[in-house]
Parts: structure tokens; sequence; C-alpha cells
């Protein structure tokens, strides 16, 4: 299931002059009947909610204020995701007598026509403030605080990605939310400007048009739509004037080509897209070519198998992605290995809609032409995989006959195509020699009446940046260098320089490399000094791990800076996943 909660705003959508009538309460229950999960976006501040949506309790969690409290009718607990409003502000609103002025736990409202008099107090005062507008309703909240800001913090609770929530709303405080969520839907009431860039207008208004868009979802999970949602794809190159792109969901893809073809290249470029569009992947990898990927953690070595249970557990953050390193087992282990995390990976999967994307290069080994997979281990439909192999005829027949998206690179790519049709019981397609050069792919989808299609694909925008010895090797100032205090700050060891960093890193006590790592502040000083964007996203889903022991942590940290950076040896430690 693509599409696992719905996000509504309240007034305006599910929710007619404040009121929900019983046929929308009926449409929220039938959506929560198939699985999915529901949460409300709303405004309205939650004291006034709960006393006119008596049927809350249908929702996973309440997004109030704006963005700017988080609530959970199971619990009743009350978040505010932001602070409260300035005493100084409110006191010259009333000197300047704004009338209607409402006070939440973080937001401030009134009406217009006093949103002059709003900006000019907020101007006066200094504040770090936003004005939000919703037919009529003057919102003031902390910048950086919407609807958009409030779902997110949401969703990670639920462990949920915005790609696979859809959004429906009516006003012009619902853009961001909608922006925010995979499929967006504003039913017929709603305002010019949010008809415009939704991906679906309902034809009826307010619950009514709710329940039209609740009918789809559980007819076809919305599949009708997606040629509606080209901005998700990932671009891969351009034949002629033409952009080609991959659909974001939905494909199953073989690339194949022979050794040194461009094979990896190609999969690069993919995995950049899915990172760039914070889609989440988990990529096996049997022969180490990507351990060095930035933006991922990688699991296990040629001297240790990974360990699925920390890979699976970094995967329960919708924002990580994992490199399976499977150079660490025996060839004939890697099937084993891979089908007891692919059960795992389904399930997530069922459960949250992720990993978006599972990736498995040199696939004949972990799915080789004699492997017959029990019963329901591979599902019909194995969507949003890529496998990736120099000799199709090696992979296991369940698994060609799946495919539907075939890229071919190297020379010859006309022979790959028949020695694929031909393992598959397929007919070949009749075409020309393609004379592919280097950077050019041909994509074919089989059953397609369509003949293949040669693209020249984009080149990959990863870098390899090493040797910077300023950050490797030199000598930060104080104000730029990383500083092991720990709790208490019980020390003050100075880590000048990244070799320091490690060798110091090395050395203190458990608690306090733990302190600095729950508190993000290895990331924090990769972002604002070491101004390394890679390191930093590897160094936050380090921190992201909650029960990480703290020796692997320190190994994991230390490989994401060895993949950017090459460093004078400090001392051999041992790696990640090794027994």
């Amino acid at each position: 299931m693509r599409y696992q909660a719905l996000a509504t705003d309240y007034d305006g959508t599910i929710a007619h002059n404040g009121v929900v009538s019983e046929s929308t309460v009926a449409a929220l229950r039938d959506l929560l009947a198939t699985g999915r999960r529901l949460i409300l976006v709303t405004g309205r501040e939650l004291p006034e909610l709960l006393e006119i949506f008596p049927e809350v309790d249908l929702c996973e969690w309440v997004v109030a204020e704006n963005g700017g409290l988080l609530y959970n009718p199971a619990t009743k607990e009350e978040r505010p995701l932001a602070e409260a409003p300035s005493p100084a502000f409110l006191e010259m609103l009333q000197a300047r007598q704004v009338e209607r002025v409402s006070v939440g736990r973080v937001i401030v409202a009134t009406w217009e026509p006093y949103e002059n008099i709003v900006l000019k107090s907020i101007r006066d005062l200094g504040l770090e403030s936003q004005v939000i507008f919703n037919k009529g309703a003057v919102m003031i909240l902390p910048a950086g605080v919407n609807k958009a800001s409030g779902l997110t913090a949401a969703l990670k609770e639920m462990g949920l990605s915005p790609h696979n929530v859809v959004g429906v709303g009516d006003a012009e405080n619902d853009h961001a939310m909608l922006k925010l969520c995979e499929f967006s839907a504003a039913v017929s009431n709603a305002l010019p400007a949010v008809k415009e860039t939704a991906d679906f207008v309902t034809s009826a208004d307010h619950g009514d048009g709710v329940a039209q868009l609740i009918a789809a979802m559980v007819e076809d999970d919305l599949a009708k739509f997606d040629d509606r949602l080209a901005r998700h794809h990932l671009i891969l190159g351009k034949a002629g004037n033409d952009e080609i792109a991959i659909p974001s969901h939905g494909p199953c893809i073989l690339i194949c080509g022979p050794s040194a073809s461009g094979k990896s290249t190609l999969v690069t470029r993919i995995v950049e897209t899915l990172e760039e569009q914070h889609y989440q992947f988990c990529l096996f990898d049997p022969e180490g070519d990507y351990e060095n990927f930035a933006g991922a953690v990688a699991f296990g070595s040629p001297d240790a198998p990974p360990a699925a249970d920390e890979a699976l557990q970094l995967l329960s953050n919708p924002d990580a992605n994992a490199i399976v390193n499977l150079t660490g087992l025996k060839i004939p282990d890697r099937p084993p290995m891979f089908l007891s995390m692919l059960g795992p990976l389904l399930q997530m999967r069922t459960r949250t809609g992720r990993p978006h994307w599972l990736i498995l290069d040199e696939a004949h080994h972990l799915l080789p032409a004699d492997w017959r997979p029990p019963e329901g281990v591979v599902p019909e439909e194995f969507q949003n995989v890529i496998m990736i192999t120099v000799h199709p005829e090696l992979l296991a027949p369940e698994m060609l006959q799946r495919v539907d998206m075939l890229l071919v690179v190297g020379k010859d790519a006309e022979e790959m195509i028949a020695t694929y049709c031909d393992a598959s019981g397929l007919d070949a397609p009749a075409l020309e020699p393609a004379h592919l050069q280097q950077g050019e792919v041909l994509l074919w989808k089989p059953g397609n009446e369509e003949p293949p299609l040669k693209i020249a694909a984009y080149p990959c925008k990863t870098e390899r940046r090493r040797h910077r010895r300023k950050y490797a090797e030199g000598e930060l100032p104080p104000d730029r260098s990383f500083f092991f205090r720990g709790p208490g700050a019980k020390l003050n060891l100075r880590a000048q320089n990244l070799i320091m960093f490690l060798q110091i890193a090395e050395g203190v006590d458990d608690e306090t490399w733990e302190y600095h790592r729950r508190a993000g502040d290895y990331s924090k000083w990769f972002g604002s000094c070491v101004k390394d964007d890679d390191l930093t996203a590897a160094a936050k889903q380090i921190e992201s791990l909650a029960a990480l022991d703290p020796h692997e942590g320190r190994e994991m940290l230390r490989a994401a800076i060895e993949r950017e950076y090459i460093l004078a040896p400090t001392s051999k430690m041992p790696v990640v996943g090794a027994s």
C-alpha cells in the first residue's frame, strides 16, 4: 500500500460550518478499516476543537494551532512545537485595540482588517514571527511554524514518510501541508489557488469531497492518478529533446550490461535522485561498489558480515538509508542472508510503505537461477525494485517474470536484450544495433510494442571529496574545533581536526561519547564547522539510532569520515558488524 495515511484540514474540508457530518465520519471509519491512519491538521486551538469534534479519537495525531501544537487523542498528551506567545506582543495588541484576539499555546489569532496592526507590532518589537492567512483569519506564529512543520512532527512520531501521505485541504494555510504530501487533494469549495496546485480536485464539497477522496484511496490506492505525479519521478536523462524519467512508484527494473560498462554509474545516478527526493532505499551490495556512497550508512565489510538487525533498526527512521555490504560473506551464503532481511523489509513496507526502493546489485548472487523461493516470500507485484546484473540468464526466473522495465548499458546492448528475453521466455524485439556510447542507456519495457529507446543518461553528481587537509590534518581555531566535554562539562578535550577527533573519540569514556551523540553534537560540528553536508547527513543518521552500542557508533562514524577523507592512520579499529 503506497498511501498509508490521510492528513486532512478541518474547517472547510471535513467540516462544514464547524460540524463534521455523520456521512463524513463514516467515510473516515472506512479509511481506518483499510489499515490506513488519520491525521487532523487544523488552525483551531485544541480546547475548541475537542468541544466541536467528539470523534477526534479517530485521529492518531492532531496537529492544532496551524502547526504549533501536537496532540495524541489516545494518551491526551499535548506537546507545543514552539515557544509560547510573547507577553509584550499580546500587551501591544491590546493597547492598539486589536479585537477578537485568541491566544493558544503557541498561536495568536485575530481577523482582518487587523493584519496591518499585527505586522507593525511584530516589526516594532523585533519579533521573529510570521503571519498566515486563512479566509479572513489572521494567524501569528513563530517563524517556520506551519501545517507542514506540524505534520512533519506527527509523521516522525508515526514512523511515516511524507511520500506515503495524502493531504487534503481548502485554504491558503493548507499550501505548505499539501506541498509536503506525496499526493495533494482539494475539495471543490477550496480556493482557486489551492485547486490549481492540487493533484486532484473533488467534485463534491467539504466532507462529501473528502469521502470521495477516501473512496478513491480504497479503490486502487489512487493508482489512476499516477500520471499526475511527474514531479516525483526519477529523472534519468534525455532522448533527443525529451527528458526521460522513471516513475517514483511501481516499476520492477532490471539493469544489465557487461562489466565496466557503466552499470554502477547509472545506479549511482538513480540513487542520488532517490536521496535528493528523500525516498528511502536499502541497497544490497555484494561487491562493495557502493560502500563510499555518502548519505547512507554502510553495514558490513570484506572482513565482517553485515549486522541485519542494525540495518533494519536504521531503516525504522524514514530519513535514513542503508547499504548492506555482503563482501564478507561467501557467495553461497548471500541468498540466505538476503532472504533473512527480505521478509522484515517487506513487512516494514506493509506497515509504513518503506523502504521506498530495494536495490539489488549483482542480483544473480542474491537470487540465482536455481533458487526457488518459498511460496509467498516474493510478492506477485515486486514493486520499487532495481536489480543489477551482468548475467540476466543467471537470475531466478521468478524475478525475470516480474521485470517491467529493462535498462541496458554497454556494447552489444541488443544481444543483452536477446539474452534476457531468452531467459524470460519472451519474444525479443526487432532492433538495429544500438551502438551505445559511454553514458548512453537503452530502455525497453517488456511486453510493450514500442521499440527500445536510447537515452543519454545524466552524469552522476557524487564527488569524492578527499585530501582536504584543512579539516583532516590542519589546525582549526578553537571556535571551530570540537570539544569533548561530556555531562556536567567534566572534560575539555579539544579536537582541532578530524584525525584528532577520531583519536579522542576512541579514548573517551562511553558516557561522554553517548552524551554528545544523543545531543546531536557531531552532526552540528560537521555542518557548521567542517561544512560537509554529506558527513552531516551520515552523522544525523547515526545519531538517530536510539539503542546503538557506543563501540559500534564510533565505528560507524569513523567509516563515514573515511568515506569522505583520506586520513593518516590513528589505530586499527574493527569494522561495524564484526563479531
